[in-house]
C-alpha cells in the first residue's frame, strides 16, 4: 500500500494523462469506483484479483453495459479502496489501480510494479474518430491484434480492425479475417478493448511509446488483465471471454477436403480411396457444389443439388456407418438468383438499406444480400437450415465468408450499422449455431469451422482457420506465427489449409512439409483448389507413403492430443505454444524462427524451405530433450544444428515426459484405450515428473462437468539408484473405467537397468531392449513399476 501511494505521489508531479481533464468527485459502492471529471465519468470495476475493467462515459452519454466479448460475472473480490488528499486507490491481492487527482492520471500495477497507465485516456478527435491512449514501457514486446503475418513482435504497427480476407497471402498479411482488439505485453499483462465497432490499434507506430485504440463509435471500455506467467495470463483472459468447449474427438483426426466435390459419386469414391490405401480419415468436407453446379449464381440455395447428389440421406448414413462425418459449407450471403431469395425476403431475414428494403450489392459470386444474424427472425431462419441438415446426419458445419467478405457501410442490421457490427458478424453467426445445438441437439458436440470471429468466439466452439493462404513456401512460413498468436488470444484451434489453398503450384515436397507441420497443429485438414489434389489418398505412391506416416502419427498421438484439447477447455491453454512461454525473460526467444511447443512435452521445428539439409534449434534451459525419432539427448540451454529428414520434421520430447500413444486406426470410431503404449523419457538428472491422460466418450458435451470421464495419472521419482513409476486412475462419478493393458516404454534406461518390479513382484528379463517395455494391467488403485539401476 505504501509502495502504491508513493508511486502515485511521484506520478502526480510528473505529467498528467490529459491536462484538460479535472477531477471533480468520486464514489465507491458495490466494488465499483466512479470518478466524476469535468468531461465525463470513469467507472472502474475489479472482475477478479487479476482483471480490472475501466470505462469512460463522456458527458451526455450513458453507460452501455452490453459486451459482445465478456461473459464473466465479476467476482466478490477482496478489494480495498483508499482515498487520500490527492490520490485514490483500489488494491486487490494481485492487481491494483491508482488515480492521481491533480494532475489527473490512472495507473495500473501488479503486486510488484507499475505495468500500464493511461496517457491521454479518452479523446474525441472528431465526429467519426474516438481514441483511448496509453503509455508503454520502451522495452516491452507487444503481441495480439488477431490473425496477421507481421512478425512475432507487433510493436511498431498500426493495425486496422476490420475483418477482411487476404487471398493468396504469403509471408506478410497486415489485415486478415480475425481482428481481435487486444494487446498482450511481455510485461505479463494484456489490455482488451471491449468494443465491436471497426477502427485501429496503433502499437507505437510513431515510436513515442504510445498504445492507441481508435474507433468510430461505441464503448470506451477496456479490461486490464495480468498473470503470473503466460499460461496464467491466457487462462485469466479466457475466464473473462469464455473457454472453448471440448471438441468431438473425431475433429482431431484427418479430413478429406477440397474445393470441391461435385457429386455424391465423387464423395463416395474419395472415401473408398482412403480405405483401400489404409489412410485414416474421420470427415469429408463438401464445398459449395453440394447446393449448386456452378461457383457463381447459386450461393444461398442451401438445399442439396439433387441432380448431382440424388440421395444425400443415404450418402451421409453410409459415411456415418464407416465412421466418417460429413461437413458442409454454408455462407451467410443469399443471392438474388438463389432458390432461397424470395423466401428470405418474405420472412424479412436480410439486412436492410435506409429505405427498409433488403440491402443488395454485387460481389464475386453475384448480386446478394446478407442474413441478419442479429435479428431474431434471421437467427431462427438460418438455424432451421442447420437443424434440417443435422437431422439428416451432417456432423459439422463450415461457415465461410463470415468477415463478412463484402458488407457495405450503408447496410443496416438489427444491432446497428454495418461498420458497427462488421467485426462481430462471424462471432454471432457461430453463436446462433452453438445456441441451436444446445437447444435442439444437447447431446452432441458441435463442429463449427469459421473464417472470421472476434474476442471470445472460442466459447461458441469456433474452429478458426487462416484463410486462403498461398500454396507456396512463403504461405507455409507464415502459419506458425498466425496459429501461435491466435492461441495466445483464446482461439487455440487456429490452423491452416494443409498444403496451401491458393494457386496451382505443384510441389509434393511442400505438400509433405506442410502435412508434417500439421501433425503438430490443432486441426489436421488438407485443403486446396481443384488444380492440385489435397487428399493424401489421391497422391502418387511415393508421396502417399510419406504422407501416410504423418497421418498415422497424428492418430497415434490422439490420447496426448485429446488431453491437450481438455486442458484448453478447462484452462484456455493453447495447444501450440511459443518458445518465450518457457523463458519469458529471454527476449531472444521472441525471434526464434518458428520452433514451438506442442503442448508441454513436444518441441518441434517445421521445415519451411525447399531442400533444407539441417536446422538449428534452441533447447530451453528448464529440461533436457530427446529426439523423438533417434532418442539422441540434447542438453538444456544448448543450441544445436540437427540433420533434417525427408520423412519428418525435427521433433523432440521433454525429459521426464509421459507420452501416451495408440496404434494407427482407420478413424476415431475405432479409438480405444483398452491397450496403449505409455512412453516415458527417463533422464537420470531429473528427480520427479508427472503426466496425465484425459478420456471420455468423445461426444458428450461437458462430459467432465457431468462426471462422465476418467483421468489416468502418471508420476515418476528417481533417487539416483531406483526409478519408480506410478499409474493410477481417477474417475468421474458417472463413468465406469475398464482395465487397460499398458505397455510402459521407458526410454534411455535399458543399458542401466538391473532389476524390475511390478507391484512388488520381480519381472525376469533375459535382455533389456531399448526402449525397455514393462507391461502393466492398469486397474483401479495404483500400479507401480520399480527399476533398480
Amino acid at each position: 500500500m505504501k509502495k502504491l501511494l508513493l508511486a502515485l505521489l511521484i506520478s502526480s508531479v510528473s505529467f498528467a494523462q490529459n491536462a484538460n481533464r479535472k477531477y471533480v468527485s468520486h464514489s465507491w459502492k458495490n466494488n465499483i469506483l466512479e470518478i466524476k471529471t469535468n468531461d465525463g465519468t470513469y467507472r472502474i470495476l475489479p472482475y477478479s484479483d487479476k482483471i480490472i475493467e475501466t470505462s469512460f462515459i463522456p458527458n451526455g452519454e450513458t453507460f452501455n453495459p452490453s459486451s459482445h466479448a465478456v461473459v464473466k460475472t465479476p467476482e466478490k473480490v477482496k478489494a480495498k479502496f483508499t482515498a487520500h488528499k490527492n490520490a485514490l486507490s483500489i488494491i486487490t491481492p494481485n492487481i491494483q489501480v491508482g488515480v492521481s487527482k491533480s494532475p489527473f492520471k490512472i495507473t495500473y500495477y501488479n503486486s510488484r510494479d507499475e505495468i500500464f497507465s493511461e496517457k491521454m485516456g479518452y479523446t474525441k478527435v472528431n465526429d467519426s474518430t474516438q481514441t483511448l491512449s496509453f503509455n508503454l514501457d520502451k522495452e516491452e514486446i507487444l503481441y495480439g491484434g488477431g490473425a496477421r503475418a507481421l512478425g512475432t513482435n507487433r510493436r511498431g504497427n498500426r493495425l486496422q480492425l476490420y475483418n477482411r480476407a487476404h487471398y493468396g497471402y504469403e509471408t506478410e498479411a497486415s489485415l486478415m479475417n480475425f481482428c481481435i482488439p487486444m494487446v498482450l505485453s511481455s510485461n505479463m499483462y494484456a489490455v482488451h478493448f471491449d468494443n465491436a465497432a471497426i477502427g485501429y490499434m496503433d502499437l507505437d507506430s510513431k515510436k513515442d511509446n504510445t498504445l492507441t485504440y481508435e474507433t468510430i463509435s461505441g464503448r470506451k471500455t477496456y479490461q486490464v488483465i495480468i498473470g503470473n506467467g503466460w499460461l496464467d495470463l491466457i487462462s485469466n483472459y479466457t475466464d473473462l471471454t469464455g473457454k472453448q468447449p471440448l471438441l468431438p474427438r473425431w475433429a482431431l483426426g484427418n479430413f478429406s477436403s477440397r474445393f470441391g466435390y461435385h457429386s455424391q459419386e465423387e464423395v463416395e469414391n474419395t472415401i473408398v480411396k482412403f480405405e483401400k490405401n489404409q489412410i485414416p480419415v474421420d470427415a469429408i468436407i463438401l464445398d459449395l457444389y453440394w447446393f449448386g453446379k456452378s461457383v457463381k449464381g447459386t450461393m444461398g440455395n442451401l438445399e442439396w443439388d439433387k441432380d448431382n447428389f440424388p440421395n444425400p440421406d443415404k450418402m451421409i448414413a453410409d459415411l456415418n456407418a464407416k465412421g466418417v462425418k460429413t461437413v458442409l459449407i454454408t455462407e451467410p450471403f443469399i443471392l438474388t438468383t438463389s432458390s432461397k431469395w424470395n423466401e428470405a425476403v418474405a420472412k424479412d431475414v436480410l439486412v436492410k438499406d435506409k429505405t427498409g428494403k433488403p440491402a443488395t450489392w454485387d460481389f464475386y459470386f453475384g448480386n446478394t444480400s446478407l442474413v441478419d444474424v442479429f435479428k431474431p427472425e434471421g437467427k431462427d431462419w438460418f438455424w432451421n437450415v442447420y437443424k434440417r441438415l443435422i437431422n439428416q446426419g451432417v456432423g459439422g458445419m463450415w461457415g465461410d465468408l463470415g468477415e463478412p467478405e463484402v458488407f457495405p457501410s450503408r447496410a443496416i442490421t438489427a444491432a446497428g450499422k454495418a461498420d458497427e457490427v462488421h467485426n462481430i458478424y462471424g462471432h454471432n453467426w457461430a453463436k446462433l449455431i452453438a445456441d441451436g445445438y444446445k437447444k435442439d441437439f444437447p447431446n452432441q458436440r458441435p463442429f463449427i469451422l469459421m473464417r472470421a470471429g472476434y474476442s471470445g468466439s472460442q466459447r461458441y466452439g469456433m474452429i478458426p482457420w487462416s484463410g486462403d493462404v498461398s500454396r507456396s513456401w512463403g504461405g507455409l512460413q507464415s502459419q506458425m506465427e498466425i496459429a501461435l498468436q491466435m492461441g495466445m488470444q483464446g482461439l487455440g484451434y487456429m490452423h491452416s489449409d494443409l498444403g496451401g489453398f491458393a494457386g496451382d503450384y505443384f510441389d509434393n515436397r511442400l505438400y509433405l512439409r506442410w502435412l508434417q507441420y500439421g501433425v503438430f497443429n490443432p486441426i489436421f485438414r488438407p485443403h486446396a483448389q481443384e488444380d492440385v489434389a489435397s487428399e493424401i489418398a489421391r497422391k502418387d505412391v511415393e508421396t502417399m507413403q510419406i504422407a501416410r506416416k504423418a497421418v498415422d502419427l497424428r492418430y497415434q498421438l490422439m490420447p496426448y492430443n485429446y488431453t491437450l484439447a481438455f486442458d484448453n477447455n478447462q484452462k484456455g491453454t493453447p495447444l501450440m505454444r511459443p518458445m518465450f512461454f518457457e523463458e519469458p525473460n529471454n527476449p531472444a526467444l521472441s525471434e526464434v524462427d518458428w520452433q514451438y511447443f506442442w503442448g508441454n512435452d513436444f518441441l518441434v521445428k517445421p521445415v519451411t524451405r525447399w531442400k533444407v539439409p539441417d536446422a538449428t534449434l534452441y533447447f530451453p534451459k528448464s529440461s533436457n530433450w530427446f529426439d523423438f525419432y533417434t532418442n539422441e539427448k540434447h542438453a538444456a540451454g544448448s543450441t544445436v544444428r540437427v540433420k533434417v529428414s525427408e520423412e519428418y520434421i525435427p521433433t523432440f520430447v521433454r525429459a521426464g515426459s509421459f507420452i501416451p500413444m495408440i496404434d494407427p486406426i482407420q478413424n476415431t470410431s475405432k479409438y480405444s484405450l483398452d491397450y496403449f503404449n505409455l512412453n516415458f523419457y527417463f533422464d537420470e538428472t531429473l528427480k520427479s515428473s508427472s503426466g496425465k491422460l484425459y478420456n471420455d466418450d468423445g461426444v458428450t458435451p461437458e462430459a467432465f462437468e457431468k462426471g462422465k470421464y476418467e483421468m489416468l495419472n502418471f508420476s515418476s521419482t528417481n533417487d539416483g539408484k531406483t526409478l519408480v513409476i506410478k499409474l493410477s486412475t481417477t474417475t468421474g462419478k458417472n463413468f465406469t473405467s475398464a482395465d487397460k493393458y499398458v505397455g510402459v516404454l521407458i526410454h534411455n534406461i535399458s543399458k542401466k537397468a538391473k532389476r524390475i518390479f511390478v507391484d512388488g513382484k520381480e519381472e525376469i528379463y533375459k535382455t533389456f531392449h531399448e526402449p525397455l517395455q514393462v507391461n502393466v494391467m492398469m486397474k483401479q488403485g495404483t500400479q507401480e513399476i520399480k527399476i533398480e539401476y
